[in-house]
């Protein structure tokens, strides 16, 4: 028997290409734009005329750079770039003191909404993408990528506003961010070079637009929820806990201003990051039928009407996400800068460099996992599974920057994952592979198009 065909990855760059070429790469992929050298690399140095990169895939050094040390390795502000007209001063940019006093008002607002609150807006949303989805099965491929992106808003929203994607204001976000999306590289060209802040930045009319617009929604929202807090009939939703939470120090709340920035991320990593995870766990479903079928099961035992509880069950699903994780970090890459001269690895580290952390390669790195490219979730219960989860796994970040809705993030990956393949087979087109290429996050470039059967027909 033939060894199964292993899932779709970017091919790696081929040999040096200028810092022209480059560029030109990395803003059409950066995954595609790196030698294959990373993928078994503890440490590889990037030199161009403006700055030293380094991408580090050594577990020490990547322990080092997000838990030991976080404090003297920054998020680097060239990352920023290209996603200020939208984020503005949120939590995802900010360094410092003011990161601090930020994250001291979000962490708790998630710590005290906690997932069993979260439970019945996701399964509300997990029964909605099945109906939507239904007149689409058996009428040939979806492009599944939509759908996904599509059930992940309407989690956001439903969670966030206590409103479900139909709501009109709610529909208009989610079109708005799709439109960004497409007009904003993955790297804005202000990022290779050291610009002063005064230097306008090179963004389309029509990224600027989006933004525009979008910021301007998520005011109205939460405007209108300031209103119904002062009136007593809030929702106890996520929106009303971060609004409604002080900082332990200073007692102050979120300004009006801050919290459009804050949902303005809470939307993109939230929906976006939600979106690429589920999209690439279903196109594995489909080229792995006996999973799909162990997934199915799970997920009809669970029925709509489940309780919180009985998600301990999924015990596949949770593999088989985890598994889609390590494969397809929705982040490929974080950027942070040195604070100080460092020495890695016997190499002289300026102050100012950037320090490249990789989930994608780090997930793949044929030094650390077995069968680094193969899709195995049983992996996560060997030996080399569990000690690189330790080590050598982080979908979410680490350290005191991992991802505040992480938990979320697994709660509605696998109870969509579950929910979906109960109601429906998917099965792949074999002349449509998809080809993973980074943007704002892991998706393909053409779409992922599956065909989807009911299930019992």
């Amino acid at each position: 028997m033939s060894p199964p065909l292993l899932p779709p990855k970017p091919p790696a760059r081929p040999g040096r290409v200028s810092l022209w070429r480059y560029v030109k790469l990395f803003r059409r992929d950066l995954l595609s734009a790196q030698p294959a050298k990373l993928y078994r690399a503890w440490m590889a140095e990037f030199k161009t005329p403006f700055f030293r990169s380094y991408l580090v895939n050594q577990p020490e050094l990547v322990d080092l750079v997000l838990k030991r040390r976080p404090r003297d390795f920054l998020k680097s502000n060239r990352v920023s770039e290209g996603l200020r007209p939208l984020l503005g001063n949120s939590v995802f940019l900010t360094n410092g003191a003011e990161w601090e006093r930020q994250r001291r008002i979000i962490d708790p607002a998630f710590e005290g909404w906690r997932l069993r609150e979260a439970y019945p807006a996701i399964s509300a949303a997990a029964e909605a993408a099945v109906a939507r989805l239904a007149p689409k099965a058996g009428g040939g491929p979806v492009e599944i990528e939509a759908e996904t992106s599509f059930a992940a808003a309407d989690v956001i929203f439903r969670t966030l506003f206590s409103i479900p994607i139909e709501d009109r204001m709610a529909r208009q976000v989610f079109e708005e961010f799709k439109t960004y999306q497409r007009s904003q590289p993955v790297v804005n060209l202000a990022a290779f070079f050291s610009l002063p802040s005064w230097v306008p930045r090179p963004f389309s009319r029509r990224t600027r637009r989006s933004a525009e617009v979008i910021r301007r929604l998520i005011t109205e929202l939460t405007d209108k929820r300031a209103e119904a807090l002062a009136a007593g009939t809030a929702p106890n939703d996520l929106a009303t806990k971060i609004m409604t939470t002080k900082d332990p120090i200073t007692g102050q709340l979120f300004s009006a201003s801050e919290m459009v920035d804050q949902v303005a991320i809470f939307f993109l990593a939230g929906h976006e990051t939600s979106a690429s995870a589920l999209s690439w766990a279903l196109y594995l479903m489909a080229t792995h039928p006996d999973y799909q079928e162990k997934v199915a099961r799970e997920g009809a035992a669970l029925g709509p009407q489940a309780r919180f509880e009985d998600l301990r069950a999924l015990r596949v699903t949770r593999d088989v996400f985890r598994e889609t994780l390590r494969l397809y970090p929705p982040v490929p890459m974080m950027v942070r800068e040195a604070a100080q001269a460092e020495r890695f690895r016997g190499r002289d580290v300026a102050s100012g460099s950037q320090v490249v952390l990789s989930p994608w390669h780090l997930h793949r790195h044929m030094r650390l996992w077995d069968n680094p490219d193969g899709f195995d979730p049983e992996r996560w219960h060997s030996e080399n599974g569990k000690h690189c989860q330790r080590a050598a796994y982080i979908p979410f970040s680490a350290g005191p920057r991992v991802c505040t809705g992480a938990g979320f993030a697994m709660l509605e990956g696998v109870l969509l994952l579950a929910r979906l393949c109960a109601a429906y087979e998917l099965t792949p087109i074999a002349e449509q592979v998809p080809q993973p290429v980074a943007h704002l996050t892991v998706r393909a470039q053409s779409g992922i198009w599956l065909n989807l059967r009911p299930r019992g027909i």
